[in-house]
């Protein structure tokens, strides 16, 4: 289905939209999230939370009513899906590029001028180098438990058991927890199992790397599920859902014709060719006994997101969108996020559309046009200068998707 991470792997509090109080991203994807807020009569957050709350503004979303709302969308923009359908080959034609599909049926091949990888793990940039981190960020098996009362628990009972799990080889603390080397069964139960795990190992770019993810994320999950059932108080816990897969957090980048370095990101450069905003704070996933490593942006910092950072170094009409974008490991850790996807995919697809139109390759596309069309779909662009200027440039205005 559509949506990716937040219909898939129900990691369904995208973000970050705003900074410092202000919106940075719209567009698109932006309006896919405030009508499925609206048709399931929700609240949007006030997006005034203090920074170092930046959890606070993402926005809460139905899995199930998004990816509805995705196939509505896309189907009345003309757009012909295919689904259950996987990548056998990228080759490249005389006019662009020849692509092969895996479809239920056997072998399907489509011609294309250009190309977009949205894969979040550069599985389609036909060649042409990628990075790999020795020591990948783990996953994420997100779900939701139920049928147990917080309050009437003994927490520190149920702590010292699990202790005595995980000497003894059958529990990881990591199976409750981002802590690594500690057990708080209690912040795993008061948020009911969703987003509050580590799964290792981590390296989900190809088909045998993303089988071990979602192995050890439900091996992971089994073994907590016994050990809570067999707790006084949570005899009757049940399980209400398990996400389809793991959230992925990092597999692969590509060697872009630019690359945002941490510099670049916690700085705020305003690139020549900026074509988004981003909004994060470093967020890496890691084995340390915290299992996290945030570091917060300064005050009024808001990043921008560079078009050669989307094409591959040496590649014609060739894009990348989303995790995958030509990022350090530190500043994909926050580049990474599902709203910075959104405007990446939003500005994949502007380019595409345009050079495929005007016959102009992407990396010539005259920048006021593409910012034309971005804004007439409502998305947020940057004001670029000749030169690197305040932190925080002047955004152009929302226009009415």
């Amino acid at each position: 289905m559509l949506g990716g991470a937040i219909t898939m792997g129900s990691v369904r509090w995208p973000g970050l939209f705003h900074a410092w109080e202000r919106q940075v991203i719209a567009g698109i994807g932006w309006d896919l999230i405030t009508r499925c807020v609206a048709e399931c009569g929700d609240t949007l957050p006030a997006f005034d939370a203090p920074h170092d709350f930046f959890f606070c503004n993402q926005v809460h979303i139905n899995p199930a009513i998004y990816a509805a709302l995705c196939d509505e969308c896309v189907l009345s923009a003309g757009v012909t899906l295919l689904l259950h359908t996987m990548l056998a080959a990228v080759e490249t034609a005389d006019d662009g590029w020849r692509v092969t599909l895996c479809t239920k049926d056997g072998l399907e091949t489509i011609t294309t001028r250009v190309l977009i990888d949205c894969t979040g793990d550069a599985n389609a940039v036909a060649g042409y180098p990628i990075q790999v981190s020795d020591e990948c960020q783990p996953a994420t098996l997100v779900c939701r438990i139920a049928g147990y009362d917080l309050a009437t628990l003994d927490l520190d009972a149920i702590n010292r058991a699990f202790d005595a799990e995980v000497r003894a080889g059958r529990l990881r603390y990591t199976d409750a927890s981002w802590n690594a080397d500690r057990a708080n069964v209690g912040a795993w139960l008061n948020q009911a199992g969703q987003n509050i795990n580590h799964i290792h190992p981590c390296n989900a770019c190809d088909s045998r790397g993303k089988t071990q993810v979602e192995l050890a994320g439900r091996a992971s999950f089994l073994r907590l599920f016994r050990f809570l059932r067999a707790q006084p108080g949570l005899e009757a816990l049940r399980v209400e859902y398990l996400a389809a897969e793991c959230g992925v957090r990092e597999s692969a980048t590509i060697v872009g014709k630019a690359t945002v370095t941490t510099d670049d990101f916690t700085g705020g450069r305003l690139w020549d060719d900026a074509v988004c905003y981003t909004f994060y704070p470093i967020d890496l996933h890691n084995l340390s006994p915290e299992g996290v490593e945030i570091q917060l942006l300064e005050e009024g910092v808001v990043p921008t997101v560079p078009r050669r950072a989307l094409l591959p170094a040496g590649s014609r009409n060739l894009l990348t969108a989303g995790r995958c974008i030509a990022s350090d490991r530190l500043a994909n850790s926050a580049l990474r996020v599902q709203a910075t996807c959104m405007a990446t995919g939003q500005v994949a697809g502007a380019l595409a559309a345009l050079a495929t139109q005007t016959g102009i390759e992407v990396e010539e596309l005259p920048l006021p046009m593409v910012d034309e069309l971005l804004l007439a779909h409502g998305a947020i662009i940057p004001e670029r200068q000749a030169t690197a200027g305040p932190a925080y440039g002047a955004m152009s205005p929302l226009s009415t998707v």
